[in-house]
Protein backbone atom coordinates (compact mmCIF):
# COMPACT_ATOMS: atom_id res chain seq x y z
CA UNK A 1 0.00 0.00 0.00
CA UNK A 2 0.85 3.35 -0.92
CA UNK A 3 2.84 5.59 2.21
CA UNK A 4 0.68 8.66 1.59
CA UNK A 5 -2.94 5.91 1.96
CA UNK A 6 -1.50 4.26 4.79
CA UNK A 7 -0.36 8.49 6.26
CA UNK A 8 -3.73 9.30 5.58
CA UNK A 9 -5.51 6.25 6.95
CA UNK A 10 -3.38 6.39 10.56
CA UNK A 11 -4.32 10.11 10.61
CA UNK A 12 -8.17 9.32 9.97
CA UNK A 13 -8.00 6.32 12.79
CA UNK A 14 -5.88 8.54 15.21
CA UNK A 15 -8.32 11.79 15.13
CA UNK A 16 -11.58 8.94 15.58
CA UNK A 17 -9.71 7.75 18.47
CA UNK A 18 -9.00 11.13 20.05
CA UNK A 19 -11.76 12.92 18.48
CA UNK A 20 -13.80 12.29 22.18
CA UNK A 21 -10.87 14.08 24.26
CA UNK A 22 -11.97 17.24 22.98
CA UNK A 23 -14.98 17.32 24.22
CA UNK A 24 -13.77 16.24 27.88
CA UNK A 25 -11.06 19.16 27.49
CA UNK A 26 -13.68 22.12 27.36
CA UNK A 27 -14.78 23.94 30.60
CA UNK A 28 -17.76 25.28 31.97
CA UNK A 29 -17.80 28.89 30.96
CA UNK A 30 -16.94 31.19 33.13
CA UNK A 31 -19.37 32.70 35.98
CA UNK A 32 -17.83 36.10 35.59
CA UNK A 33 -15.30 37.72 33.31
CA UNK A 34 -13.77 40.96 33.15
CA UNK A 35 -10.77 42.26 31.56
CA UNK A 36 -7.32 41.79 32.79
CA UNK A 37 -5.12 45.59 33.07
CA UNK A 38 -1.91 43.67 33.88
CA UNK A 39 -0.86 46.52 35.76
CA UNK A 40 -1.68 45.27 39.88
CA UNK A 41 0.79 43.26 41.95
CA UNK A 42 -2.26 40.80 42.52
CA UNK A 43 -5.92 40.78 40.03
CA UNK A 44 -8.28 40.69 43.14
CA UNK A 45 -8.66 40.00 46.96
CA UNK A 46 -10.92 37.86 49.49
CA UNK A 47 -13.88 40.33 50.71
CA UNK A 48 -15.00 38.15 53.09
CA UNK A 49 -13.75 34.60 54.53
CA UNK A 50 -15.99 33.07 57.09
CA UNK A 51 -15.84 29.52 58.32
CA UNK A 52 -14.35 26.69 56.68
CA UNK A 53 -12.50 28.49 53.71
CA UNK A 54 -9.24 28.14 51.80
CA UNK A 55 -7.27 29.48 49.56
CA UNK A 56 -4.57 28.23 47.53
CA UNK A 57 -1.06 29.84 48.00
CA UNK A 58 2.82 29.28 47.36
CA UNK A 59 3.10 26.23 49.76
CA UNK A 60 -0.10 24.55 49.23
CA UNK A 61 -3.74 25.47 50.70
CA UNK A 62 -3.50 27.88 53.69
CA UNK A 63 -6.66 29.67 55.75
CA UNK A 64 -8.29 32.50 53.61
CA UNK A 65 -8.29 35.65 55.25
CA UNK A 66 -10.52 38.94 54.20
CA UNK A 67 -8.07 41.13 52.11
CA UNK A 68 -5.83 38.31 50.69
CA UNK A 69 -4.33 38.58 47.99
CA UNK A 70 -5.61 36.63 44.88
CA UNK A 71 -3.76 35.96 41.07
CA UNK A 72 -4.14 33.92 38.27
CA UNK A 73 -4.41 29.85 39.47
CA UNK A 74 -5.80 30.94 42.85
CA UNK A 75 -8.47 28.63 43.75
CA UNK A 76 -10.52 29.88 46.88
CA UNK A 77 -12.16 26.35 48.48
CA UNK A 78 -15.22 26.82 51.14
CA UNK A 79 -15.75 23.73 52.77
CA UNK A 80 -19.45 22.83 54.32
CA UNK A 81 -19.31 25.39 57.13
CA UNK A 82 -18.11 28.53 55.27
CA UNK A 83 -18.68 31.33 52.70
CA UNK A 84 -16.86 33.48 51.00
CA UNK A 85 -16.59 36.40 48.65
CA UNK A 86 -14.16 37.78 46.01
CA UNK A 87 -13.38 40.63 44.39
CA UNK A 88 -11.50 40.44 41.21
CA UNK A 89 -11.63 43.33 38.53
CA UNK A 90 -15.09 44.57 38.08
CA UNK A 91 -16.19 41.00 39.43
CA UNK A 92 -17.46 40.44 42.80
CA UNK A 93 -18.30 36.88 43.68
CA UNK A 94 -20.08 35.23 46.86
CA UNK A 95 -18.64 31.54 47.02
CA UNK A 96 -20.85 29.35 48.99
CA UNK A 97 -20.87 26.92 50.97
CA UNK A 98 -19.50 23.40 49.34
CA UNK A 99 -18.11 25.21 46.66
CA UNK A 100 -15.22 26.43 45.07
CA UNK A 101 -13.58 29.51 42.86
CA UNK A 102 -10.98 29.05 39.89
CA UNK A 103 -9.26 32.02 38.59
CA UNK A 104 -7.87 31.81 35.42
CA UNK A 105 -6.54 34.00 32.41
CA UNK A 106 -8.20 33.66 29.30
CA UNK A 107 -6.57 35.77 26.45
CA UNK A 108 -6.88 39.35 27.99
CA UNK A 109 -9.68 38.52 29.97
CA UNK A 110 -10.11 37.08 33.60
CA UNK A 111 -11.99 34.01 33.96
CA UNK A 112 -13.67 33.27 37.71
CA UNK A 113 -15.56 30.19 37.79
CA UNK A 114 -17.40 28.83 40.60
CA UNK A 115 -17.22 25.39 40.94
CA UNK A 116 -20.61 23.75 42.55
CA UNK A 117 -21.29 21.80 45.91
CA UNK A 118 -21.72 18.87 44.23
CA UNK A 119 -18.32 18.51 42.86
CA UNK A 120 -16.41 19.71 46.03
CA UNK A 121 -15.19 18.03 48.73
CA UNK A 122 -16.20 19.50 52.34
CA UNK A 123 -12.25 20.93 52.63
CA UNK A 124 -9.82 21.16 50.99
CA UNK A 125 -9.40 20.11 47.01
CA UNK A 126 -12.01 18.34 45.24
CA UNK A 127 -10.89 15.16 43.78
CA UNK A 128 -11.59 16.34 40.18
CA UNK A 129 -9.07 19.13 41.05
CA UNK A 130 -6.43 16.17 41.34
CA UNK A 131 -7.81 14.43 38.16
CA UNK A 132 -8.62 11.28 40.21
CA UNK A 133 -12.43 11.94 39.45
CA UNK A 134 -13.82 13.89 36.40
CA UNK A 135 -16.27 16.77 37.19
CA UNK A 136 -19.57 15.32 38.25
CA UNK A 137 -18.40 12.43 39.90
CA UNK A 138 -17.85 10.42 37.52
CA UNK A 139 -14.69 8.78 36.10
CA UNK A 140 -13.36 9.80 32.69
CA UNK A 141 -13.08 7.28 29.75
CA UNK A 142 -11.12 9.80 28.16
CA UNK A 143 -7.76 7.12 28.40
CA UNK A 144 -9.49 4.54 27.30
CA UNK A 145 -10.99 6.46 24.04
CA UNK A 146 -6.99 7.27 23.61
CA UNK A 147 -5.47 3.53 24.30
CA UNK A 148 -8.25 2.43 21.85
CA UNK A 149 -7.34 4.92 18.99
CA UNK A 150 -4.00 4.26 18.99
CA UNK A 151 -4.63 0.31 19.09
CA UNK A 152 -6.87 0.80 16.10
CA UNK A 153 -4.50 2.82 14.09
CA UNK A 154 -1.62 0.48 14.76
CA UNK A 155 -4.40 -2.73 13.98
CA UNK A 156 -5.04 -1.34 11.13
CA UNK A 157 -1.62 -0.33 9.58
CA UNK A 158 -0.56 -3.91 10.43
CA UNK A 159 -3.15 -5.25 8.45
CA UNK A 160 -2.08 -3.46 6.07
CA UNK A 161 1.02 -3.30 5.52
CA UNK A 162 2.63 -4.10 2.29
CA UNK A 163 6.12 -6.18 2.63
CA UNK A 164 6.57 -7.67 -1.05
CA UNK A 165 8.40 -4.47 -2.30
CA UNK A 166 6.14 -4.84 -5.53
CA UNK A 167 7.87 -8.23 -5.93
CA UNK A 168 6.17 -11.44 -7.81
CA UNK A 169 4.53 -13.63 -5.37
CA UNK A 170 6.78 -17.16 -5.28
CA UNK A 171 4.64 -20.56 -5.00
Amino acid sequence: MNLIVKSVLAGFIASIGFGPVSSFAQDAPCTCTTTYQGTASSIGSIGRADGDVMVSQAAGYGPAKAGGALDFGSRVVVGARGSASVNVGGCSLDVPANSSLDISRVENNICLKVVGSEQTAAVGVSPEHTGQVAPGGARSNTPLFIFGGMAGAAGILAATQDDDEGGAVSR
